[in-house]
């Protein structure tokens, strides 16, 4: 493909049988062919796009000292600052300069009676809020709603597009693993090397991420055989992509592709991914739809909480045990440790 294919899923929210077809078929055919795709008709509201966006910048303008009070914790929550995030292990790319990004990483809400949170199972722990920031708190919750209601429609249109019933994914996401990234990037330096980036190339862990950017510009993916295609923003569309727990549930079927980000706008760019995963005790597994005859399960069964804990234990520098401060525990953070994460 030349160009990343725009899905409509607007009538695919009223029971309309056709209109889901449609819109299952044509995501289909992008997340076979590319990986990604530009969704549109997807109902979040602008008024919450912008307020989020808003927090964000602003968040981002604080004195360093107090992003630094809430830096990235054990439970994967926090601040990450710049140029502490380096891609440790890829198969994309050999990569090792620190990415020009800095982030605030929020995860899914959970109850302080909470039994895995109570049990101090991983990543099951509070988010880390700005409380200096009146209403920050209420804004990116809001928002979060309104994308998960998006994410949670489109596993259903994923799963018509692999000849599955409709719902017949939900039980493994009734208790998702969900990262919300609000991300800031400095206009990349215009002497930098080559292999500077905002965010070096690399796949995302779980199954999809829905992307809001602002109208800088700069995300890049490679296809299959391909070379680095540009993903310019489209206003009122979310990017969508798949991660690689989808390829490895779909037999490959659905491909998880290489992404970048270079920001060459001359100015700050914002993005808020939003990655939206199975329960940590979700078996991930061949679905029976993509193996057949001549196409055997090309993966072992895999606990996906297994999986991304070993993938952020060796990618991210503040979980290791020779990190320059003593790696964190329950809520307790180290300011200037720093991690790679997918990042758009």
């Amino acid at each position: 493909m030349a160009t990343i294919p725009v899905v409509d899923i607007g009538n695919s929210f009223a029971p309309d049988e056709a209109a889901s077809i449609r819109a299952a078929r044509d995501l289909c055919t992008a997340l076979e062919r590319i990986g990604f795709a530009y969704v549109v008709g997807h109902g979040v509201p602008q008024a919450s796009l912008d307020a989020a966006f808003a927090a964000s910048r602003a968040f981002h303008a604080q004195p360093m000292e107090r992003k630094r009070s809430l830096a990235i914790n054990a439970f994967h929550r926090g601040y990450m600052g710049m140029a502490t995030s380096t891609i440790v292990t890829s198969s994309v790319a050999k990569v090792t300069r620190p990415n020009l990004s800095e982030s605030l990483m929020i995860m899914h809400e959970l109850a302080p009676d909470d039994p895995d949170r109570a049990a101090g199972k991983p990543l099951q722990g509070p988010n880390q809020w700005p409380d200096w920031m009146p209403g920050f708190k209420a804004t990116i919750q809001a928002y979060i709603a309104d994308v998960d209601v998006v994410a949670r429609h489109v596993v259903r249109l994923i799963a018509r597009a692999l000849d599955l019933p409709p719902h017949s994914l939900d039980r493994h996401f009734v208790k998702p693993t969900t990262f919300m990234r609000l991300l800031h990037y400095p206009p990349h330096p215009p002497e930098a090397p080559e292999n500077q980036f905002g965010s070096a190339p690399h796949t995302d862990y779980g199954i999809i991420t829905l992307l809001a950017q602002d109208d800088s510009g700069g995300l890049e993916v490679r296809p299959r055989g391909g070379e680095w295609l540009g993903a310019p923003p489209m206003p009122g569309s979310f990017v969508l992509n798949v991660a690689d727990m989808l390829a490895r549930w779909t037999n490959d079927r659905f491909v998880s592709t290489p992404h970048r980000v270079i920001n060459t706008s001359r100015r700050d760019r914002y993005s808020l991914p939003y990655f939206f995963d199975t329960s940590m005790d979700a078996v991930i597994e061949c679905l029976p739809t993509c193996t057949g005859h001549g196409n055997p399960p090309r993966y072992a069964p895999v606990r996906y909480g297994d999986y991304l804990m070993d993938r952020l234990n060796k990618n991210y520098d503040y979980r290791k045990p020779d990190a320059a401060d003593e790696t964190p525990r329950k809520g307790e953070a180290s300011a200037g440790t720093g991690a790679r994460a997918p990042a758009h």
